[in-house]
């Protein structure tokens, strides 16, 4: 039978299907389970430390290389048209609207995403799910809605780590390093950012981000076959995905904010 035989495609077409379908009923239980992670915030916690603070220091210093760059670039444009002291909203507006939610985000997926996938792997080729089933625990209620919620929570306060440490590189390097006048970085940065707009249009894009990336790694987590090798595949799906997640994500919420 030919690879691309009507009845063999109509399988694998229906196979994706089931899987859409059961990532989405998957999703509707861990969004149900909200009050039940809020009734038990020492796990919540605990999980946010483990996301969050764990990731914090390659966000942290990514953002400050990203600011270094933008300040760099931006200032040998503007200086052709004699703005150089936009400088300030230039470097902020970038990272607050697309560079803080988008590389951050990209950066919690291969940091982050990949611990939990990992993490929930190889409880599933442990037994450990199976167990915790055997002693009439959910598995989805105690294992699973921590993580998902917690990095809901992490990503935007990732995100603004990332675009406040960027904005001081970009005045490390625009003030210090270039010479542009320091009154007028943060002077153009404060009249032309939007907080609205701008920043709160950013943090949207870093909560959906969150939801997102988490939710990927969740769920490849939990779905992956109970072997090294499937442990590893799934680990790999989740960085792929989520990266691509992403960015497709990134274009459709620019489009809709913005207004193209």
């Amino acid at each position: 039978m030919s690879r691309w035989h009507p009845a063999r495609l109509g399988f694998a077409v229906r196979c994706k299907l089931a899987d859409i379908g059961a990532a989405t009923r998957l999703l509707a239980r861990l969004l149900a389970l909200a009050p039940a992670v809020a009734r038990r915030p020492a796990l919540l916690r605990d999980q946010v430390h483990f996301l969050g603070n764990h990731s914090l220091s390659i966000i942290a210093t990514s953002g400050l290389f990203v600011g270094f760059v933008l300040a760099l670039q931006g200032y040998n444009v503007l200086q052709l048209y004699g703005s150089a002291n936009a400088l300030g909203l230039v470097v902020t507006l970038g990272l607050v609207r697309e560079l803080g939610p988008v590389v951050a985000a990209l950066l919690f997926a291969g940091r982050a995403g990949t611990s939990l996938t990992a993490e929930i792997g190889l409880m599933r080729a442990g037994e450990q799910l199976a167990a915790m089933e055997m002693m009439a625990v959910d598995p989805e209620r105690r294992i699973l809605a921590p993580r998902f919620f917690a990095g809901v929570i992490a990503m935007p306060l990732l995100a603004a780590v990332f675009s406040a440490v960027g904005v001081i590189g970009g005045w490390l390097v625009g003030v210090v390093l270039l010479g542009v006048d320091t009154g007028a970085f943060w002077g153009q940065m404060q009249s032309g950012v939007d907080v609205w707009r701008d920043v709160g249009n950013g943090v949207v894009k870093s909560a959906v981000f969150g939801v997102a990336v988490t939710f990927i790694a969740v769920l490849q987590g939990y779905a992956a076959r109970a072997t090294p090798e499937g442990v590893a595949r799934a680990t790999t799906r989740t960085v792929v995905m989520a990266s691509l997640s992403v960015l497709a994500l990134d274009f459709v919420l620019t489009a809709l904010m913005f207004r193209i």
